[in-house]
Parts: C-alpha cells; structure tokens; sequence
C-alpha cells in the first residue's frame, strides 16, 4: 500500500512520524466514461483556454482563486502558498480528546490508516492506540492536506490509527424546512418500533454487497456475449392496500422473527391518516348495526316460523276425511309445507306432526256431533 501524506501527530510534547493511506477504495463502485452514441467512440476531456480557445498542456495549468460572487481571478503559485504560517503543513496538532458520541457523523468526510514512520515511531504510535482504545475516546485536531486544512479525528481501529477528515460545523446545513410538522406517536407504536429494530438483530458485513454493481456486469457480459439481457425480476408490490402504522409494525415484526413472512411481503404498509383511520371505524360501526339488525330480523323469523308451521297443519287436518286415513294424510301434508319452508329445521317439523296428531281428534269429533 502506497503512503499518499506523510507527517507526524503531535500532542503535548509527544511527536509520532506516521504515513497516512487511503482506507477506502472508490474504484471497485460503478462508473461509466462518456462515449459518442453515433460510433461509440469515447469522448475525451480536454482543458481549452477560455480566452484564445487553444487547448492547455497539463504543465501549464496553474492555481487561481476566485472569490464568491467575483468575476476576478487571482492566480496562486506554489511558493505563494508555501509562505503561508500553516503550522499543520506536516503535523496533524491534537487539540483535545473527546467522547465519540460528541462528534456529528455528518461531519465525517475521508478516512485514512495511519502507520509508524520508522522504528523510533513504534512504540509512541502503540501507546496511542491504546490510549484511545482503553479510555474509550477519540483526538481531534488540525491537519493540512492536499492544500487545505480541515479538521481531523483520530480513533482505534482493528488495531491501527484511523483519522477522519472532518468537516468544519459552517460546512453542515441546517435542517430547516426538512423536518415535518409536530406529529402525536401513541405508545403503543413506540414500543413496536423499538421492538421491531431489537429483532431485526445484528449487522453482518459480510452479507453487505453491491447488488447494483453485480446487475450491471451481468449486463455488460450479456452484451459482449451477444446475448439478450435478462429481465428485471418485478420488484416491488403495486398497488397494495394501504395500512396503518400500527398495524404495519406488527406485521413487519412478525416477519422479522420468521413468522407471517408471506402476509408482510403480500401487503405493502403505509402510514394511513388519523383522519382515515376514524372514517374506517365508523364504516365498520356502521357494517356491525346492520350485522346487529339482520340478526334480530332472522330471530323473528325463527320465533313466527313454528307458529304458523302449527296453523298451517291446523287448516290442512280440519279439511281432511273423517276417516283415519285422511288423519295420515293431512300429517304428511302439513310435513311437506314444513319441509319446503326450511327455515325451522328439524324442530319445527317434529312440533307441527305432534301438534297435529294431537289436535286431528278433537276436530273430528266435533264435526261429528254437530252433525
């Protein structure tokens, strides 16, 4: 690994040379050159002089400063910059150590290893190290680097020195115009939230990859295959009913612990407005009168229902022979009208042929005194 910077830190009266190198690597990420569509051919960059239109070689380009809302260019050698009092030139200067929670993660901006420089380097540099990682605390400082100073953060890291290049607090925007408006949270769905993130467990690094990155040379090889590239599998759930946030989070928690997984993929949630929520109760308040008044409906049915079953077999035995008979007669009748009414079961049929049984004589022999 190639050294980009190399200084020394310094705090107190304790100096430690170092290296610095890059700790990140940009060039495994997607990126594209610019081609012309007509040939494909790829286009190239070139530095053209504004004011005669010439193109410049790269050992005539030189440094100029232009203030904000100026049109006037001040040009900056080397040497101008080099006079300048910057103490931080080749020295990271470690103002104070600070807890890491102190320091906004917004602030963070590139990230290099710092290594000994040279054997007398060692041991201060391990001490450091250890300081940090034993007190649980990080330095900040000063540094100047490739023609500016910036701020500088230096933590304990799988057993190196790791600084951070840090922005300056006017570098960070406010959050003005971004953050919503007061909104009431129930405690309820507080607690689901909470719940759901203790469930979701830990982070696994290993399992972090670049799936956009492996889409596009799955692509890139397709075409110099000749192939025709595959279709995107459809992601995503279109149209898919809108839920509240409570009940959205207790979805996605039972999914988490390996429970309900095909009903949280099948329903896509969303928060749905207070207001929203108050219509869907009524609507269903609604649904449960109506549910309420069929059922008192069905249990009147249920109530005239034997009673007319009785006088139906009533009319049905009065209007039969005298004989015995007509008495089997009229009860098969009046079992066939309760049959085809449905509506009483089995009870109401074994009542009417009772009832009619019962009844039959007591007409009979009325008709036959009165004659």
């Amino acid at each position: 690994m190639r050294s980009i910077w190399n200084g020394s830190i310094s705090f107190g009266l304790v100096t430690i040379p170092v290296k610095t190198y890059s700790a990140t690597d940009r060039t495994s990420s997607v990126s594209f050159v610019r081609i012309h569509e007509k040939d494909g051919a790829q286009i190239q960059y070139r530095k053209i002089c504004e004011l005669d239109g010439k193109e410049v070689p790269n050992e005539e380009v030189g440094k100029g400063y232009q203030a904000p809302g100026d049109e006037t260019i001040v040009p900056i050698t080397d040497d101008d910059l080099s006079q300048l009092p910057m103490p931080t030139a080749k020295t990271l200067s470690i103002l104070s150590f600070a807890d890491p929670g102190e320091i906004d993660p917004l602030q963070l901006d590139k990230a290099y290893y710092l290594g000994p420089n040279g054997a007398s380097a060692t041991k201060p540099y391990t001490l450091l190290r250890e300081a940090l990682e034993h007190h649980q605390r990080v330095a900040v400082g000063k540094v100047a680097m490739r023609g500016r100073e910036s701020l500088a953060m230096l933590r304990a890291h799988d057993g190196a020195i790791v600084m951070h290049t840090l922005l300056w607090p006017d570098q960070i925007r406010p959050a003005a115009g971004v953050v919503p408006d007061d909104v009431e949270l129930r405690e309820n769905e507080l607690k689901l939230a909470e719940t759901l993130m203790d469930s979701l467990g830990e982070l696994d690094p290993e399992e972090l990859h670049d799936d956009y990155r492996e889409a596009v040379e799955e692509l890139v090889a397709a075409k110099l295959e000749g192939e025709e590239p595959a279709a995107p599998s459809a992601s995503g759930a279109s149209g898919a009913r809108v839920l509240d946030l409570t009940a959205a989070l207790e979805k996605s928690l039972r999914a988490a612990r390996g429970g309900g997984e095909g009903d949280a993929q099948e329903e896509s949630a969303s928060v749905t407005p207070i207001r929203g929520r108050k219509t869907a109760k009524k609507s269903e308040a609604a649904q449960g009168t109506g549910k309420r008044s069929g059922t008192a409906t069905k249990k009147a049915a249920k109530k005239t229902a034997p009673a007319a079953a009785k006088k139906t077999s009533a009319k049905q035995t009065a209007a039969a022979p005298k004989a015995a008979g007509g008495r089997t007669k009229a009860t098969a009748t009046a079992k066939k009208s309760a049959s085809s009414r449905g509506t009483t079961g089995g009870t109401s049929k074994k009542s009417a042929s009772q009832s009619t049984a019962k009844k039959a004589p007591a007409k009979k022999t009325g008709r036959q005194s009165s004659a």
